[in-house]
């Protein structure tokens, strides 16, 4: 990529906002150098490692890179046989056991970030540096008695020989000869000697040697005689101390120059997932979107005017300037179709061309390094070779070089270099000389580059180049809009039409006489007067087809709102007709069932009292009363059915027709998670889609997919048929019981499905282990008897096999 374009457009400010998201120094610097890449593969890659990274700070925050230091500096002293001091190889033993904690944690979330885990599996072992380092320091880098037999020995020595110093000097102080001697009655230290504070008027008096004398000369630092020997063995074994350290300071030393190679190479490991995940953590400060990234079309030059054939895809939605205040930044929907090779962006001065095209150029080189951009789902961009930009002044004092000239010079190496793998952003061109002179070479300057097919953005003043663009084919007008009410820019892109000159409107507002605005209306050509007119009316049809759409809008809404009123109140009511009918039907049973009873125990009775010619004639009695109350028992179960058959009635068979196609926006089934969502992108080169389901953004073949309704309307942007995430929070895609009683489990399993349900997921990973295999039953059962799960099965082999259980969850 073109550095000096990069640096107009502003892209090392991007790269300081995304600096400020790594832990530690050596990932900050790479997150400095990051350039755009030129290869679709490569982008793509970069992409899903960002992809990846926003997915586990979401899913799982703990993972995170703090802790880590930049250890390169203290490996190459090492390689230089410099002895390292504690809290370098402190900062050493950090950073391994960090980078084997992150390698265990992304190896075991391999199914969700796999890019991540790869570039994991390279972090090397602890190497026993670790334990090594934990032995000799400990975590205040404090060197422990324990750290050699040696050590322990000469620090039990010191203790001895300094008590017995200590015993030696106190029985001094406190003897009576020797106490008025003393300025003080204590016991102090002087060059690492301990020595008494005697007066100096008494020098002589106490045989020894003096050390110090106090700043007003008064005391005198005396090492008295008898304690000296002591002295010079307590010094030493200090000595023997300090050398021990030594050695064993040395000895990791050498541990570390042995596996310098490999610890550099962990170092940059870590700087490339620090910047991954400070990519992830820009993307959410900006509320920003995956691009997606395609393939520049092949065309060939000269391109047949009738149909000229754009290499490129330029397609962002509601995109907005990174570095802008989020609160005061514009969003523009900035569209080229596969026709169009050239947009010519004219409007007021302040009204946001210039912004208009550095926004594109720095998402285009944002997402080329792997960095999702501040636009709305449904953006695609072409991974372009090269990104030429002639935006600012190009004045030069010390070249003698005009601010035309300085442009000039810029465009023409821009012209050099650029082709149909090119993006070309182009502001006030031709400006900084005659208007007349100026017109004609911005039109053939444009002229030639859309016959190169190079993806050309011009910002102009010029009505000539509106003009152009109307009568060339391959080339657009486009126009910043501007409110004539308020004299105010309003910063929003419209493509299809030209700006108009706004300045005779603006000097009205202003109070400049009629007369004077006529006069200069009068020096304006015919044509000139209509075309504006036309504009305007025309800008007037679509402010009134923009407020009509908003009516609409709102009206549906309004009906959505009140059908599902109208549907909440229908199934209110129809539950409490089934409740009475089932409660009458109970009712009914009831008394069928006491009746039966009632006759019965009245046939016994009769048994035994009456004689047999009587209780034959009332037995006749009561089979035509049993008979009586099966038929009502009957009317009453076939009335309980018929309410049943009506209420769970299904619907009446669709009409068949073809299936619909796959298009962005399309709800779909997938095959392999079992579970519906709504396609965010389609890639046909690869036959792939990305898919929404739940809270995951998941890509799968196209041959998985089956399309469950019709896709929106054409014309409706990718952008609004993409359901918004759902506002649970979600809880992971796994779930580790190992351990725990089976009543805990299962109570902390039903918490877990009820989360997962909320928040969309399509399938989660219980693990239990295998162990007696009680709680992997206790699971399943629980499973399979639970209201949100669909059904559930064992986990692969490279899952845990037996010891997971993968359940898929009705997402509706």
């Amino acid at each position: 990529m073109d550095a000096k374009t990069l640096l107009v457009l502003e892209f090392p400010q991007v790269l300081e906002r995304l600096a400020r998201h790594t832990v530690f120094a050596a990932g900050r610097a790479r997150a400095l150098a990051l350039q755009p890449t030129g290869s679709l593969r490569r982008a793509r890659a970069l992409q899903d490692e960002t992809s990846e990274a926003r997915l586990l700070l979401a899913q799982h925050p703990e993972i995170t890179l703090r802790g880590i230091r930049d250890i390169r500096a203290a490996v190459e002293d090492a390689r230089r046989g410099i002895i390292l001091a504690p809290d370098a190889l402190l900062a050493i033993k950090a950073t391994l056991a960090r980078a084997r904690d992150l390698r265990r944690s992304l190896t075991r979330h391999q199914q969700i970030a796999p890019r991540l885990a790869d570039l994991a599996a390279l972090l090397p072992p602890p190497l026993g540096l670790v334990d090594a380092i934990a032995r000799t320091i400990d975590e205040k880098g404090n060197i422990p008695d324990n750290a050699s037999p040696t050590l322990a020995r000469v620090r039990a020595d010191i203790l001895l020989a300094r008590q017995r110093l200590t015993r030696r000097l106190e029985r001094m102080v406190r003897d009576p000869a020797i106490v008025p001697l003393l300025q003080e009655a204590l016991v102090t230290q002087r060059g690492g000697r301990y020595v008494l504070p005697l007066k100096a008027e008494f020098k002589g008096r106490l045989p020894g040697i003096v050390h110090d004398r106090s700043a007003s000369g008064a005391t005198l630092f005396v090492e008295p005689l008898p304690i000296v020997e002591i002295n010079n063995h307590l010094r030493e074994l200090e000595q023997a101390e300090v050398q021990e350290i030594r050695r064993l300071l040395a000895a990791l030393s050498r541990e570390v120059a042995l596996h310098a190679e490999t610890l550099l190479q962990a170092v940059d490991t870590l700087a490339r997932l620090d910047v991954i995940f400070a990519r992830g953590h820009l993307a959410e400060a900006m509320d920003a979107v995956r691009p997606r990234l395609l393939p520049l079309r092949p065309v060939e030059e000269n391109p047949a005017a009738e149909a000229p054939r754009a290499a490129a895809t330029l397609r962002l939605y509601a995109a907005r300037h990174p570095l802008l205040p989020p609160d005061r930044v514009v969003p523009i929907d900035l569209v080229l179709d596969d026709h169009t090779l050239a947009l010519v962006i004219t409007g007021p001065n302040t009204g946001g061309k210039t912004v208009t095209l550095k926004t594109a150029g720095l998402l285009v080189a944002m997402a080329q390094s792997g960095l999702h951009i501040p636009a709305e789902e449904g953006s695609a961009l072409s991974v372009f070779h090269d990104l030429f930009a002639d935006i600012g002044d190009e004045q030069s004092i010390e070249q003698s070089l005009s601010t035309f000239s300085g442009h000039l010079r810029n465009i023409v190496r821009i012209l050099r270099r650029a082709d149909h793998r090119s993006l070309v952003l182009l502001d006030e061109l031709g400006a900084g000389t005659d208007p007349q002179e100026g017109a004609a070479l911005a039109r053939a300057i444009l002229d030639y580059l859309v016959r190169r097919s190079v993806t050309t953005l011009v910002a102009t003043h010029y009505p000539e180049l509106k003009l152009y663009a109307q009568a060339t084919p391959g080339v657009v007008n486009a126009s910043m809009a501007f409110d004539p009410r308020s004299l105010k820019p309003t910063y929003r892109l419209v493509i299809g039409l030209p700006g108009r000159s706004n300045a005779l409107e603006i000097a009205r507002r202003l109070g400049l006489p009629e007369e004077i605005i006529a006069a200069a209306r009068a020096g304006f050509h015919p044509d000139e007067l209509q075309a504006d007119a036309l504009i305007d009316e025309i800008h007037r049809q679509r402010r009134l087809a923009r407020q009509e759409r908003r009516r609409a809008e709102k009206a549906r809404r309004r009906a959505e709102t009140l059908r599902s009123r109208l549907n909440r109140r229908l199934a209110r009511i129809e539950e409490e007709r089934r409740r009475l009918l089932e409660a009458t039907q109970t009712q009914a049973q009831d008394e069928i069932a006491a009746l039966q009873d009632e006759i019965r125990d009245l046939r016994r009775r009769l048994r035994r009292l009456l004689p047999p010619e009587e209780a034959m004639a009332a037995q006749s009695a009561l089979r035509a009363a049993e008979k009586q109350a099966r038929d009502l028992q009957a009317r009453a179960e076939e009335a309980l059915a018929a309410v049943q058959d009506e209420t769970a009635a299904p619907e009446p068979p669709p009409v068949a027709t073809p299936p619909p196609p796959l298009t962005v926006g399309a709800r779909v089934h997938v095959e392999r998670l079992g579970a519906t969502g709504t396609v965010a992108a389609l890639d046909t080169e690869a036959e792939e889609a990305e898919v929404i389901v739940g809270a995951l953004r998941v890509r799968t073949p196209l041959r998985h997919l089956r399309v469950l309704a019709p896709p929106a309307p054409q014309g409706t942007p990718a952008r609004e048929e993409i359901p918004a995430v759902p506002a649970a929070p979600s809880p992971g895609l796994e779930l580790d019981l190992r351990g725990l009683a089976a009543d805990e489990a299962l109570e902390r399993l039903d918490k877990y499905l009820d989360q997962a349900y909320l928040a969309g997921l399509p399938f989660v990973r219980i693990v239990h282990g295998k162990g007696t295999g009680r709680l992997r039953i206790a699971v399943r059962d629980a499973l399979a008897h639970h209201p949100h799960v669909r059904s559930w099965e064992p986990g692969l082999p490279q899952e845990g096999g037996d010891g997971v259980t993968v359940a898929k969850l009705d997402t509706g």
